[in-house]
């Protein structure tokens, strides 16, 4: 299938490793050209490089999402460098699963609102693409009480909420928004890694939840991502797509 994404231009904020890495390498792969940000100038400017080895129009920036006016500018400054925008794809959570007053804050500032300036900021220049797409990674944590209860899981839920509001709310400008909730996704410098190594146990419990045997993979969710955000979903607006191989059991009406 022939997703319509070439020649399109593309913001992935977390595009440098785990589930934002993915979405860059593949958005670049179907045609677009990609602006992307990340915490680590070194690891921004590797990504970048790559890309553009790999012959893909990139840029990008260190940032943290969290600081509205850099966010605002980053979003302009990338925009002036690809021609335009017709994609952003919200992907940074500051992995908030304390109970404290400082994880709430974080993840407010972060997963939330980092999520809200990046759409505002990107506004107009979607309105001005024939074919806007916005794409919000959420999780199941979102969907279901586990582990990640409380900053993590509220906010992520919120998202989903948000980008429904986001669909009703722009269908009339043609923009379309939809969200992304991944189940368990392991790749390295991600926390399943690190959680393996030091707490095994959580781990195993967290393994033998999926009936498929395994966590997913970063490309996975790209793959889910990428589809949504492109002009082969012109229909598809306000779902919210769970990648997680049947690991939860809610049913979503």
């Amino acid at each position: 299938m022939d997703l319509g994404l070439k020649g399109r231009k593309a913001l992935v904020t977390g595009g440098t490793k785990g589930i934002g890495r993915a979405v860059v390498e593949l958005l670049a792969a179907e045609g677009c050209a990609v602006g992307l940000c990340a915490r680590n100038a070194a690891e921004v400017e590797a990504t970048v490089a790559a890309m553009r080895a790999a012959g893909a129009i990139a840029t990008g920036a260190p940032l943290d999402v969290a600081d509205g006016p850099a966010l605002r500018r980053w979003v302009a400054d990338s925009a002036a460098a690809l021609g335009g925008l017709d994609i952003v794809v919200g992907n940074v959570s500051a992995l908030a699963v304390g109970g404290d007053e400082a994880a709430w804050r974080a993840g407010f500032a972060t997963d939330l609102m980092g999520s809200v300036v990046l759409v505002e900021a990107a506004m107009p220049w979607l309105e001005a693409s024939d074919a806007g797409a916005i794409v919000l990674i959420s999780s199941v944590s979102g969907r279901e009480i586990d582990f990640a209860a409380g900053p993590y899981g509220a906010f992520k839920a919120a998202l989903v909420h948000y980008a429904q509001g986001l669909a009703h709310r722009l269908a009339p400008k043609g923009i379309r928004a939809n969200t992304v909730s991944p189940g368990n996704t392991y790749f390295e410098g991600g926390v399943w890694p690190r959680i393996e190594r030091e707490m095994p146990e959580l781990f195993a419990e967290a393994l033998k939840l999926n009936p498929t045997g395994r966590m997913g993979r970063p490309e996975e969710v790209a793959r889910a991502v990428a589809f949504l955000a492109s002009p082969a979903a012109s229909f598809i607006s306000g779902t919210n797509l769970v990648v997680d191989g049947a690991l939860t059991r809610g049913v979503q009406l």
